[in-house]
């Protein structure tokens, strides 16, 4: 179809989304992924880009999107961020590294309680890199927005510590009839692998071309060179004593 026609035939325009909420507490495996703010700090562990930090004061976040990837809601988007930093206090960073850790045992089958050498390597990340594209299991919940309205968050990854996790319905292999095919327990999957790369940087602007910060948070410009990734830790690599992923991240 040509773009004039585009615009008066109207036949094979896809159906609008439904924005109706997602029920609070739904269990539902997601795919997330970081909308980069251009805001690095290599004293913080900040690189790639990945942070953003607020227009209306000093906060500084990751914007996450979640994708539902499987069952009746499969491909509805949820928005949440995962606090960094603030003025204020530690909560809202607390609060982030706990959610990351949470998120890191719900994408890599650990135990809250499982501090063996494995699980201890396991929790670790070489930067947000390794965050954008994480697949995992979480519950969604409701809050209102800034104008009063309902929304949804996703801010709990669940564990396999969860009864939720151990009887997350897998989708359906290739084939087979439309559904759920039950799976009663975590099995273990293909060796994790970190991506190897960084996102592209038309996407994002070079935190040197970032408008300084006000007072509060101060930004740490490094040189092009000095941003890139670190290598991943020896133990995060594939091979012997490497973590899993869950078969429903497959």
């Amino acid at each position: 179809m040509n773009n004039t026609a585009a615009w008066q035939d109207f036949n094979d325009a896809e159906a609008q989304n439904n924005f109706t909420l997602l029920p609070k507490g739904l269990i539902v495996p997601v795919r997330m992924t970081i909308k980069p703010g251009g805001i690095d700090d290599l004293s913080r562990g900040w690189t790639g880009g990945y942070a953003t930090r607020a227009k209306e004061s000093d906060s500084v976040y990751l914007n996450c999107e979640f994708v539902i990837t499987a069952g009746e809601h499969a491909k509805r988007k949820v928005w949440s961020l995962i606090g960094l930093y603030s003025s204020k206090g530690s909560e809202w960073s607390n609060m982030g590294r706990s959610f990351i850790r949470a998120i890191l045992n719900s994408a890599r089958g650990l135990s809250e309680k499982d501090t063996s050498p494995r699980a201890v390597e396991a929790r670790r990340i070489r930067g947000f890199i390794d965050l954008d594209g994480i697949e995992f299991v979480a519950r969604i919940d409701v809050e209102k927005d800034s104008n009063g309205d309902p929304k949804n968050v996703i801010k709990f990854a669940v564990t396999p510590d969860h009864k939720e996790y151990q009887g997350l319905q897998a989708p359906a292999a290739p084939g087979a009839s439309a559904g759920f095919q039950h799976t009663s327990a975590f099995q273990p999957a293909a060796a994790f692998q970190p991506p190897a790369t960084a996102p592209a940087a038309n996407n994002w602007r070079h935190p040197q071309q970032q408008a300084a910060p006000g007072q509060g948070y101060q930004q740490n410009v490094v040189p092009a060179q000095s941003q890139q990734q670190t290598t991943p830790a020896q133990g995060q690599q594939n091979g012997a004593g490497a973590f899993a992923r869950p078969a429903w991240a497959q």
